[in-house]
């Protein structure tokens, strides 16, 4: 499929997925989550694909929030539905079975902070800015913000920064959790390519076993999280990769996984 407002990049067992409306500091509009969405299909589909990587265009803006003049004239009806429309592709991203990391290389503000957030890994630039600006344009984060951003820094921080709409830069953010790393903006993409190089040596079954265990168990009591957990563990114990990566361990040799 040809984007307008997207790059899909595939290197090996690497997809990268870059925003692409640099004259707009890649701001989400409702063309590009459909085309979002599509790629989160293609990428699903593509069994040689092991991990993600999204990004921006440019080096001033991973995305800058949403569209406001698209969002400006919106009815209620239509606020619901592009709403409705932003959740389902965040959605679709953080369960994607396949990790994905953020490479947040400038402002990740409203729908552009959501969006990383919906990432499993955000590592960003020394220059990255992350806000969640809504209820100074009379509005809520609408593409999950008020839920993920709670989960991942705490209660009492997620409501300072909807309310206040404070902006905070790279370093604060490593400092209450939102991002993983901290990186000089030269150096950001090589990070990620080298993270998930180091991911996609591991078991891709186990590694999606993981990432689904941890989502559900965070929705659930820990009792039913640990349930959730042993289900997993044995799902795993069916698999090739898990004789090939306890095998290889007792060899003294590397595994070779196939995902199998």
């Amino acid at each position: 499929m040809a984007f307008e407002n997207l790059i899909l990049e595939k290197e090996d067992y690497l997809a990268i997925l870059y925003i692409n409306r640099p004259k707009a500091l890649n701001a989400l509009n409702g063309d590009t989550l459909f085309e979002l969405e599509a790629a989160i299909k293609d990428i699903k589909a593509d069994n040689n694909i092991k991990v993600v990587i999204v990004t921006g265009v440019g080096d001033k803006s991973f995305v800058a929030g949403a569209d406001i003049t698209f969002m400006l004239p919106l009815t209620p009806a239509e606020g619901r539905y592009f709403s409705d429309v932003g959740e389902k592709v965040m959605r679709q991203l953080e369960l994607l079975e396949k990790p994905v990391i953020a490479a947040v290389n400038g402002f990740a503000l409203g729908g552009g902070c959501e969006l990383a957030m919906a990432c499993d890994i955000r590592l960003a630039s020394e220059t990255a800015i992350f806000a969640q600006p809504e209820t100074g344009l009379g509005v809520i984060p609408g593409f999950g913000g008020t839920q993920r951003l709670a989960r991942l820094i705490g209660e009492g921080r997620a409501k300072e920064l909807i309310y206040t709409c404070d902006v905070i830069k790279a370093d604060e953010a490593y400092r209450v959790g939102l991002v993983n790393h901290v990186y000089p903006q030269d150096q950001l993409m090589d990070a990620a390519k080298k993270m998930a190089a180091k991911i996609a040596k591991k078991a891709p079954l186990a590694v999606g076993y993981s990432k689904f265990t941890i989502g559900k168990g965070l929705q659930v009591d820990i009792d039913t999280g640990m349930s959730i957990e042993s289900d997993m563990f044995g799902m795993c114990c069916a698999t090739e990769d898990k004789f090939e990566g306890m095998g290889a361990f007792v060899e003294k040799r590397k595994p070779t996984f196939k995902g199998k």
